[in-house]
């Protein structure tokens, strides 16, 4: 019944674009290697997607890890001498981890070293801790994060597609944040 009245419904009003009628992408059987900023599927084998109140209860319960994987601006290399550089602010969920460009299809192993040892950082080295991993909304680097948190032995991961950006429309706090430091760099950057 429900399903005839909203085919009637789009058949007298095909203007209207219900959610559920949006086409997502099948899940692809590797990482995505470009076009980063896309549709996303609607799964990810072997992990659990989250809706933001699902993820909400997660984070105010303090039952999880989170690990924001958003790319970091880095300074333009055509800056001329002496000119000041400021990062643009990365606003994420309160208490995350923010590990960015570690969610490109392919990673440099130092990258997937910062990766992986990020994560040990995070979880106390528990590969079992729940782990949400997140980017913004239609954000493939949160898909490709996840799935490659799942090959190296986690078996708690769940994945956030709708990221920050629904994070924020419905009102929830955001902190501004600093990417965890690389090998070589000084101190933790405060959460």
């Amino acid at each position: 019944m429900r399903a005839t009245l909203a085919g009637l419904i789009l058949a007298v009003f095909p203007f209207i674009v219900s959610p559920l009628a949006q086409e997502r992408p099948p899940e692809p059987s590797d990482y995505r290697m470009e076009d980063y900023r896309a549709p996303v599927p609607a799964t990810l084998a072997g992990a659990r997607v989250l809706t933001t109140a699902e993820t909400e209860s997660i984070w105010r319960a303090k039952t999880g890890v989170f690990i924001d994987v958003m790319p970091h601006a880095p300074r333009p290399p055509n800056l001329p001498q002496g000119t000041i550089w400021r990062d643009k602010p990365r606003l994420n969920i309160p208490g995350s981890i923010w590990l960015p460009d570690t969610g490109y299809g392919k990673l440099a192993a130092v990258t997937e070293d910062y990766l992986r040892r990020g994560l040990v950082r995070a979880t106390a080295g528990n590969t079992a801790a729940l782990v949400v991993v997140y980017c913004q909304a239609d954000c493939w680097m949160s898909w490709n994060a996840a799935k490659r948190i799942r090959s190296y032995g986690y078996a708690n991961v769940a994945w956030y597609p709708e990221g920050t950006d629904s994070w924020e429309r419905v009102g929830l706090p955001l902190a501004e944040s600093q990417p965890e430091p690389r090998t070589g760099e000084e101190t933790a950057s405060p959460r």
